[in-house]
């Protein structure tokens, strides 16, 4: 295909393969696909996003082939649906990375102190193991090289900063605040600032060996809830050298026919197989059913827990599958604090087609952050931006002087399917006709969210308001 980088030589072709094999009994593969499925979840949820943004050029979604960028120009509406969960106040541009042959340098344009901005490096396993930008170097740009886990060159001179992956497949994903749609042509000139190449090319030397082709397998619409996604979580594998902390958990995955990039098939296996298979990916179910009922619904564990470093989650496989369920790719809790709603004050499912309902800020109460802070609304069903008639998808802090204050100086938001009164239509944010969510994003939180100082306010149904 025209500009693609070619990567290594994988096939999921049987006559050339050495299949993987099945040794566990039924109930030892029960708990092993359980295990399996908490941890190769978010890396196969990440292979869709890679699959549709830089591999498939027909699809709506495309981004850009390896090692290039994409830009996105424009806030994110209820038509877009690469990702679950998407930002609509950052306009994102995307780098598919392949760092085998050699490493990339990341280029960031200076830009004005009060914007904010971000590039999210992640790997295959989606832990974040860098940031560029506003927070970790500043808003005067520079140039940042990005290396694969088998490099062992030096780093040039001329580069700011060296960070590494433990994976050879990587992503940038970068977020530039948009103000309003005013802003807009100012994003887009800032994006166009944002370059990668080669490390050979940028310092000017002969570049390596291209690797050689692969054969990307198609997503297939069951991949994320059937045993289909061991077959994708093996091929995904062949890109993520094992970590010594996790020999012992792999080799458990053997027993079962999952093993980096040998081919995964259920048509091997008996119905038995087949069956414990299925048990276990059905317990995985049930604990993180049971998880966010009781832990992230109740706010004891936040989405600061879920998103980061591999040392930040310490083998909490159950962490990292909430997060890539609940909206992949989500920042560490130093960048921006996300607080979903999820339940109301009285801990029963939010569902506009049952109530309305408010969220009240009090006077002085606002969420703290240093860059901005927005509350986006979400369809519940399929976890996409809410189709309404003002195409009014969030309400952030830069709306505040459009916003009608309350007598006391408080802040009421109005969340609900119908309109409200036309006084109250300013702060109005159009819900479904049905189950729904809400993200509070805070940008830069300041240290009275992580101390527990500020106290984050509950949706309460409106006939609870008397």
């Amino acid at each position: 295909m025209k500009n693609r980088l070619l990567l290594t030589a994988l096939s999921l072709t049987l006559s050339t393969s050495v299949w993987a094999d099945f040794t566990a009994t039924p109930q030892e593969a029960r708990g092993i696909a359980k295990e399996a499925y908490l941890y190769g979840f978010p890396i196969v949820e990440m292979y869709k996003t890679l699959y549709t943004q830089t591999v498939d050029e027909k699809s709506p979604n495309f981004e850009a082939p390896f090692n290039q960028i994409g830009n996105t120009a424009k806030a994110f509406t209820a038509r877009d649906t690469a990702f679950v969960t998407p930002n609509a106040d950052t306009p994102y541009s995307f780098v598919w990375m392949d760092l085998r042959s050699e490493p990339v340098v990341l280029t960031l344009p200076p830009i004005e102190e009060h914007r904010y901005y971000s590039v999210q490096l992640i790997d295959a396993y989606t832990q974040n193991f860098g940031y560029l930008g506003t927070r970790s170097t500043g808003n005067n740009g520079g140039n940042f090289m990005i290396a694969g886990p088998n490099w062992q060159g030096q780093q040039p001179e001329k580069i700011d900063r060296l960070l590494r992956s433990e994976t050879d497949i990587a992503y940038a994903l970068y977020r530039t605040q948009l103000f309003d749609k005013k802003d807009l042509a100012n994003v887009r000139h800032i994006q166009e600032g944002y370059t990668v190449e080669p490390l050979s090319n940028y310092v000017g030397e002969q570049a390596p060996a291209p690797a050689p082709t692969v054969d990307w397998p198609k997503p297939a619409p069951t991949m994320s809830d059937t045993p289909d996604l061991f077959r994708y979580l093996s091929f995904m594998l062949a890109f993520a050298p094992a970590q010594s902390v996790e020999k012992d958990l792999l080799g458990r995955f053997k027993k079962i026919g999952i093993e980096a990039g040998k081919p995964f098939t259920l048509q091997k296996f008996s119905d038995e197989q087949r069956k414990a298979l299925e048990d276990g990916i059905a317990d995985a179910k049930a604990e993180f059913a049971q998880f966010k009922r009781n832990k992230v619904d109740t706010h004891q564990v936040s989405n600061g827990d879920l998103f980061g470093t591999r040392d930040h989650l310490n083998g909490n496989y159950l962490y990292r599958y909430a997060g890539a369920n609940m909206g992949i790719f989500g920042n560490s809790a130093e960048e921006a604090n996300y607080i979903g709603y999820f339940v109301d004050k009285d801990g029963q499912p939010v569902d506009a087609s049952k109530h309305d309902y408010t969220l009240h800020f009090d006077k002085g109460a606002l969420p703290p952050a240093d860059a901005f802070w927005s509350l986006t609304l979400y369809n519940a069903k399929n976890k996409l931006l809410v189709a309404n008639p003002l195409n009014r998808y969030l309400i952030n802090s830069r709306m505040l002087p459009d916003l009608k204050l309350d007598a006391d100086g408080g802040l009421t938001l109005y969340v609900q399917n119908k309109a409200p009164a036309k006084d109250l239509q300013s702060n109005w944010l159009p819900a479904p006709n049905g189950p729904f969510y809400g993200a509070l994003r805070l940008y830069l939180p300041k240290p009275e969210v992580a101390n527990g100082q500020w106290k984050m306010p509950l949706l309460t149904p409106v006939n609870q308001q008397q």
